[in-house]
């Protein structure tokens, strides 16, 4: 008698996370975190025709909004290809778009880090009037 087996439910943005880590492993530019050459999907999709294009954009928006990343555009003037050569300039425009997105980003992990000490600090507060006026059974 077959027993059904259970089929793991994928989760949004593993494969996206196994694709990048393969092409940070495959490709420089990705494990140095350089500016990519706009186009660098369908520099990819030529190498391997095989990947699937939802997840390589998935994983290539992972990429490129890692703070790491961020923070390179940020200063950098080049993009590069998939082979780590030069490709295209970088505008200003794009640069100082990298700097608004770190800045954001910044401001709500500060945002983030404020709520959480305020609600550390009422759950002590509240702790404490428990312990001072609660009854003892």
């Amino acid at each position: 008698m077959n027993t059904p087996t259970s089929v793991p439910v994928p989760v949004p943005g593993q494969h996206a996370r196994q694709l990048l880590k393969e092409l940070q492993e495959t490709y420089p530019v990705f494990r140095n975190g350089l500016p990519l050459a706009i186009g660098i999907d369908k520099q990819l999709l030529a190498r391997q025709p095989g990947l699937d294009r939802k997840t390589l954009r998935t994983a290539l928006g992972m990429h490129t909004h890692s703070l790491r990343y961020l923070k390179t555009m940020e200063r950098a003037t080049v993009r590069y290809d998939l082979d780590g050569q030069p490709a295209d300039p970088i505008p200003a425009t794009h640069r100082s778009h990298a700097s608004e997105l770190i800045q954001e980003r910044l401001r709500k992990q500060a945002e983030l880090r404020k709520a959480e000490a305020l609600a550390r600090e009422r759950t002590e507060k509240l702790g404490q009037l428990v312990e001072k006026f609660g009854r003892n059974r």
